[in-house]
């Protein structure tokens, strides 16, 4: 009878490397387990053999963030969709971070996988997903195309959920900026309930600031543009010898900072998660910067990561 190895909880593993860079791609959720440049971790990840903690580097669609109750409506639907929050009764991060991924195809810097989303009670819409992970001299890369491969028009909204690490460096001391003007106010389900303007705050972080005991589980808006209509968020040390750009292009408008507070254990509060998002939470309800797929129409973004050297922004 064939023995055969135990299958790790993550599924397939696929390593890629370049440059000194060096990532980790996982069958289940399609996401990034790990991403090291000469040996230092960059990412607070997870094990081969380890359910994927805090959603530590998800792809979450078709919708990041909750639903308020799992409920919203789209053309003359009213859809229910499965509570996967019960504690505060929300549909959480989309339909795709907990699936199967596949390979597409794969070289030594760079692996193309995939997932076929099939229509599900609450959504009832098919999509078509790829992302191209890539590594080189610039750090990490990601590239996402999201295709409505149904007949009628889909509500959609993207994000990723990677916990950024500085070594040595405890999150009280990172300096972070956000180049954003505005956040959401959220009530105790961490549901939207309004919207702030940031400036003159304690959650003003558009030039770079201690993080300090600061509690952080918020999406910030009005993004400051660059000048190819991307944005980035930064951590730095508290010598500022360099740190982590994490960028996104000019399809994400959003970005969600959790300082991983409502962890437990060794990753109470030990890492940045840094989300760039499409829309704000509940853009199914509220229908804020959400995006409507056309039958055969094809979203693409993308985003990534890259070390920084002192006085980079």
């Amino acid at each position: 009878m064939e023995t055969r190895e135990p299958r790790p909880l993550s599924g397939a593993q696929w390593t890629i490397s370049a440059a000194g860079h060096e990532a980790v791609i996982v069958e289940l959720g399609g996401g990034l387990r790990a991403y090291r440049q000469d040996g230092v971790e960059h990412l607070d990840g997870f094990a081969a053999d380890e359910m994927c903690p805090g959603s530590a580097g998800q792809v979450l669609a078709p919708w990041p963030n909750r639903i308020r109750d799992g409920v919203y409506t789209f053309g003359e639907r009213s859809l229910q969709l499965h509570i996967t929050e019960p504690e505060r009764y929300t549909a959480l991060h989309g339909l795709v971070n907990w699936a199967s991924w596949e390979l597409i195809e794969q070289r030594p810097d760079e692996v193309t996988i995939g997932h076929d989303l099939l229509p599900k009670p609450g959504y009832p819409w098919p999509l078509r997903l790829r992302t191209r992970w890539s590594v080189g001299a610039d750090g990490l890369r990601a590239e996402h195309e999201v295709t409505n491969v149904g007949v009628e028009p889909a509500p959609f909204g993207f994000s990723v959920h990677p916990y950024l690490r500085l070594p040595g460096v405890a999150v009280d001391d990172i300096a972070l900026r956000v180049p954003a003007q505005s956040r959401v106010v959220v009530d105790s389900r961490l549901l939207p309930v309004g919207v702030a303007k940031v400036a003159g705050t304690e959650y003003d972080f558009t030039e770079p600031r201690r993080i300090g005991d600061a509690v952080l589980d918020l999406a910030f808006g009005d993004v400051v543009r660059d000048d190819d209509g991307g944005s980035a968020v930064t951590l730095t040390g508290p010598d500022g010898t360099g740190g982590l750009r994490i960028w996104a292009d000019a399809q994400f408008g959003w970005w969600q900072v959790y300082t991983g507070d409502t962890l437990s254990g060794e990753r109470h509060r030990r890492s940045v998660a840094v989300e760039p998002m499409t829309c704000p939470p509940d853009a199914f309800r509220s229908g804020r910067d959400l995006i409507v797929l056309a039958p055969g129409e094809t979203w693409r973004g993308g985003w990534g990561i890259r070390p920084t050297e002192p006085g980079t922004r």
